[in-house]
């Protein structure tokens, strides 16, 4: 049908409880109508077709679209690529990368729906894409709940295709929408930069599997979000706090349950040694040398993060893995002062070890979760703190004791590198993630800028 008997409508909003726009058109005398969910993107559909008129493109009578969109509508789905670009990744991913490929894709999949007759709540779409569509074994693999399927057959039909990520328009909506949280306020920054990330990673593939001369994405002009990259020197405790800490730390749950004295142990490792929390976590026994003076080491080389079931491989709440950001075989070996010996030999004359050598268990002896370590510790800051601290970010979280012990490290004078071997960090990142935290250096820059100025006085 030639473009002449084309004739295409503005955009009308629909009177819905959920806004949504509608673009109409007409070709040959039968009238065409598509849903969007926002202005901007019902406005550039309009624009496409008010373009292909002009430009005298054929449409097509069974459709209603010009040929270049038929071809478009017949291509891949963004849903149907974001299944294989998950097929691909999964069994090479860590369970936290794994949940945060999930987390990215669902975002983008709500972001890329078109409205259709039978949409389900945006509470179940999300649900059915976090805990079915998005993690593997897929759902073709396991059986569904019947409003699961349905979602999901909805979600396949709904899906605009993965070429309209070409487009500058849609793809910096997407970007936008990655912004809000569900509520409709703001994103964390590092969130939003994750799952930009993901879609970019994506797209990379999508060039790979040849749907893109090149990434569309990367070639957009969207302000990124600033991350703060340093720690915040409120939260690092000194000595005397940090000790305070431990000490209140023994006394959550009584002394009988020993709720908090079997994690005196977990905690200190973080204060002393400067250990990651799931580092803490994965220690055994034969990991330690324990004299019965003077310094002892920890030999690092495992880890045990706290995931949920769906994204590990072995369907348990903790994964089993190397060390952060290291080859599977490497290991760290972290001197640790005397206060650690004392407190690591002491933890063992009363609790032993689990079945397994595992140095920290909780009171049923499995793996000790980071729910569990994260209560002890606000019970604990609750005790130990006066009321204003509490009320601070001093410490506020178990991995802040790691941030105080690398804090206490550099301002005594130890070398960085050696400050990065313990920690197991490059220099680079130590100094610039711990800049803040570095005492003194404004008192010496002082002092060097007075010595001037008085050479001309």
């Amino acid at each position: 049908m030639k473009s002449l008997d084309v004739k295409v409508w503005g955009v009308r909003k629909r009177n819905t409880k959920k806004s949504s726009y509608d673009v109409r058109w007409t070709v040959a005398g039968s009238v065409f109508s598509e849903q969007f969910r926002t202005k901007g993107l019902a406005d550039h559909y309009r624009s496409k077709l008010l373009r292909a008129a002009h430009a005298g493109e054929e449409f097509d009578t069974a459709t209603g679209l010009p040929d270049p969109m038929v071809e478009q509508a017949a291509s891949m789905t963004w849903y149907a690529f974001a299944l294989k670009y998950l097929a691909m990744k999964w069994p090479h991913a860590a369970p936290n990368t794994r949940n945060g490929i999930n987390e990215a894709l669902t975002a983008v999949t709500m972001a890329l729906l078109d409205e259709r007759p039978g949409q389900p709540s945006e509470e179940l779409i999300r649900r059915a894409l976090r805990n079915w569509a998005f993690v593997l074994p897929g759902p073709d693999e396991r059986e569904w709940p019947t409003e699961i399927a349905n979602t999901l057959h909805w979600v396949a039909k709904a899906s605009r295709p993965l070429t309209d990520l070409g487009d500058a328009a849609i793809g910096r909506a997407v970007l936008d929408s990655l912004k809000l949280k569900l509520d409709g306020t703001a994103a964390a920054a590092e969130t939003v930069r994750r799952k930009r990330r993901t879609l970019v990673n994506a797209l990379h593939y999508a060039v790979d599997l040849g749907e893109f001369k090149e990434n569309p994405i990367t070639g957009i002009r969207w302000k990124k979000p600033k991350v703060a990259g340093q720690v915040d020197p409120r939260v690092v405790a000194n000595p005397a706090q940090a000790r305070s800490l431990l000490t209140a730390v023994s006394y959550v749950g009584g002394y009988g349950w020993a709720r908090g004295r079997r994690l005196v142990g977990l905690f200190a490792c973080m204060y002393y040694g400067a250990l990651r929390p799931a580092e803490a976590v994965g220690l055994t026994e034969a990991d330690l040398k324990l004299p019965e003076a003077g310094w002892g080491t920890v030999l690092l080389n495992r880890t045990r993060p706290s995931v949920g079931k769906q994204w590990t491989d072995s369907g348990e709440t903790h994964d089993d893995r190397g060390l952060k950001n290291r080859p599977a075989e490497e290991v760290r070996l972290v001197p640790i002062p005397p206060q650690l010996v004392a407190i690591l030999r002491q933890h063992l004359d009363t609790f032993g070890t689990a079945e397994d050598g595992r140095l920290f268990a909780n009171e049923r002896r499995g793996v000790v979760g980071s729910s569990t370590y994260y209560r002890v510790w606000q019970e604990a800051r609750a005790l130990a703190l006066p009321p204003a601290a509490v009320a601070s970010p001093l410490a506020a979280r178990p991995y802040d004791l790691r941030h105080s012990a690398l804090s206490t490290w550099l301002n005594s004078g130890v070398d960085p590198t050696e400050v990065a071997e313990r920690a197991g960090n490059s220099v680079e990142v130590l100094l610039s993630r711990y800049a803040k935290c570095i005492d003194g250096r404004q008192e010496i820059v002082n002092r060097k800028i007075e010595k001037l100025l008085r050479e001309y006085e």
